[in-house]
């Protein structure tokens, strides 16, 4: 499918679609109330839009204008922002996990006028910093009790009133504000603001990324170019953030524009429950959440050994030859074709069923997927399309095409752009590469990815001097992302500023070492640690379940206050694996010492951002003492 949507803005998409695709009775969200799955349909997500919008321009919301959302995945998130963006004003959506101090940073930077908060727990953050915010004249709860929420607020500066509220009053100003809303809507361009979205900031402040209308729009268009096997009939599952541009443009803006439908999971928790009842044919993943189902389907295929175990792995065995057959643009023989039947039945099947059955392929973005993860659920038959960009970028830069899928790269350069391979000392560029250009054989040398074109934003939310630090005269913007391109595919190596360089010159990245480590089902995070020090060394989170299954471990000790897991036992186990997995790695990539840690790295702690990347500088500083002690210790795992 490619929509003819160039010159759209994004309050376009969804008339677009009612025109082109399916009446506006026809379903266009579904979210769960009690113990059913409710249907939302076009018209009533435009009612309630517009209802929104009569009571914005009624308390003097103006085109430009910021209105923030501190608020999980649903209905009301997109009934808000569609209000918001056909009235011109600018959605400025903040992560629910970040704290009062960086709430108060976003909404004051930003000069947001509005904000739409979820649940209780995220008002008391609100609440704390909104006297201190001058430009903040309203908030409202997207959730009942106004009255008793209400009164906890009277001593704020800003009014305070619940969604709910809002669209009844609305409702009675449409007719009124009609004219209004419509001119509006026809009066925005392309290259008008459509929001601001902060970055996750593993160093330094965050800085609000300006994405236009173009940008997102021409995101969508070219990202269908490069997949064009979504369908009208498609179902998405939701249950990433919207507030990153990864799930709002891979899901909500790609429903808009294709005429999709968008089911909200309840939560993390309940996402395999959710899977199951919405049996979705399309998710937007991370990686993370590819691993642990990898890990389990191991688990369980393999645990009881004999006759079960023998028959998973033989079917994956099958799933492997048959993938790779078909992957050399062969038809399977006879045999395997039946093989390949069989393997389904017994094995394959049995596992789709967790995902409702009906799953055609996953989108994984937001971090590197290990290639060992994208080859198994190959081999099952699902697949996985990795996509690569970041906030700057709108997001998508490349995606994998639905019928070449190269493992370890994420795809072909979607239309429209240039990306190109710099020298990072020299600053010369390799080569610049575009969707016309692409040679299934091309491979380039490795340096800084490197693009501009449509995808670029229009810069940092008062900040140019950042601005121009990653956007060059030439338009090139610097992703800060180390790459090269292979069979023709971009191939991610790394973050530059994850680069660590040991003692001897030799350059270590990462990503790669760490994600070969996170082979090991009984490793589930790994922190490296190297720059400038004689070798490489790594404090480690070891799999909870694993490690309870393996050593019969109760919670308590889990919440022990001691950060470290000294015990001599715990610490062998996992050096088993340490070792084994070593051997895949050069000398000085491999961990001569590591700690383990008794909790993961967490948002709450300031550990990782939300989009779960490491923030090396507060790490290493955090636990400076425990990374030197390291380097004084002989044991060496390898």
């Amino acid at each position: 499918m490619s929509p003819e949507i160039e010159n759209l803005t994004v309050p376009d998409l969804i008339r677009h679609t009612i025109t082109t695709y399916h009446p506006d009775t026809h379903p266009f969200m579904s979210h769960k109330v009690g113990d059913e799955w409710v249907d939302i349909s076009y018209r009533e997500t435009i009612e309630k839009a517009d209802a929104i919008s009569a009571w914005f321009l009624e308390i003097g919301i103006k085109k430009g204008d910021r209105l923030a959302l501190i608020i999980d995945n649903g209905p009301d998130y997109i009934f808000y922002d569609q209000a918001l963006q056909q009235i011109g004003a600018v959605n400025t959506s903040i992560y629910p996990t970040l704290s009062e101090a960086e709430i108060e940073y976003i909404l004051n930077d930003s000069g947001a006028k509005t904000i739409l908060v979820g649940t209780p727990f995220l008002l008391r953050k609100v609440y704390k910093v909104a006297n201190n915010c001058p430009s903040l004249i309203r908030i409202i709860l997207a959730f009942d009790d106004l009255a008793k929420y209400a009164d906890r607020g009277t001593n704020m500066n800003p009014g305070v009133t619940c969604l709910k509220n809002v669209i009844e009053e609305g409702s009675k100003m449409v007719d009124q504000y009609r004219h209004v809303i419509n001119a509006a809507r026809e009066a925005i361009l392309p290259s008008d603001l459509s929001c601001l979205i902060y970055t996750s900031g593993t160093t330094g402040t965050p800085k609000g990324v300006m994405l236009t209308h173009h940008n997102l729009v021409e995101n969508v268009r070219v990202a269908l170019i490069q997949i064009p096997v979504i369908r009208t009939d498609d179902v998405f599952l939701s249950f990433l953030p919207l507030s990153h541009i990864f799930e709002r443009t891979a899901t909500y803006h790609i429903c808009l524009a294709a005429g999709c439908r968008m089911a909200f999971a309840q939560s993390l928790e309940l996402l395999a429950k959710n899977m199951a009842e919405v049996r979705p044919t399309i998710m937007c993943c991370v990686p993370r959440l590819l691993e642990r189902i990898h890990d389990r389907a191991m688990k369980n295929g393999t645990s009881a050994g004999g006759t079960k175990a023998k028959i998973f792995l033989w079917a994956l065995g099958i799933g492997k030859k048959y993938r790779l057959v078909l992957e050399a643009g062969k038809r399977p023989g006879i045999l395997l074709r039946n093989q390949q039947k069989i393997a389904e039945k017994l094995v394959f099947s049995k596992i789709k069923e967790r995902t409702g059955g009906r799953l055609r392929f996953m989108i994984s973005g937001g971090g590197a997927l290990p290639r060992n993860i994208g080859e198994f659920f190959g081999d099952l038959g699902i697949k996985i399309l990795e996509g690569f960009g970041l906030t700057e970028t709108s997001p998508v830069m490349a995606v994998t095409e639905y019928d070449r899928i190269i493992y370890g790269t994420v795809g072909r350069i979607v239309p429209g752009i240039e990306v190109a391979i710099q020298n990072v000392d020299t600053k010369h560029i390799y080569t610049t590469q575009t969707y016309e250009s692409f040679k299934p054989d091309f491979q380039s040398e490795e340096g800084e990815i490197i693009t501009r074109g449509h995808c670029v934003m229009k810069g940092y939310w008062n900040k140019p001097e950042e601005t121009a630090n990653v956007i060059d005269p030439d338009g090139w913007f610097h992703t800060g992302d180390i790459g090269r391109f292979y069979m023709g595919n971009l191939q991610i190596t790394d973050r530059l500023k994850n680069m660590l360089v040991n003692a001897y010159g030799k350059n270590v990245y990462p990503t790669p070492v760490e994600n070969t480590y996170l082979k090991s089902p009984r490793i589930e995070q790994v922190f490296l640690i190297g720059d400038k020090r004689e070798y490489i060394t790594a404090i480690i989170v070891p799999s909870k379940e694993a490690l309870q299954e393996a050593f019969s471990l109760d919670e308590a000790f889990f919440e022990k206050p001691e950060l470290f897991i000294e015990d001599k036992e715990i610490t062998e186990w996992i050096g088993q694996d340490v070792k084994r997995l070593s051997n895949e790695l050069a000398k000085f990539e491999r961990i001569k010492n590591f700690k383990v840690k008794r909790k993961p790295f967490s948002m709450d702690e300031g550990e990782i951002t939300p989009t779960m990347k490491a923030k090396r500088k507060v790490i290493e500083k955090k636990y400076a003492a425990d990374i030197d002690e390291m380097y004084l210790q002989e044991t060496e795992a390898d």
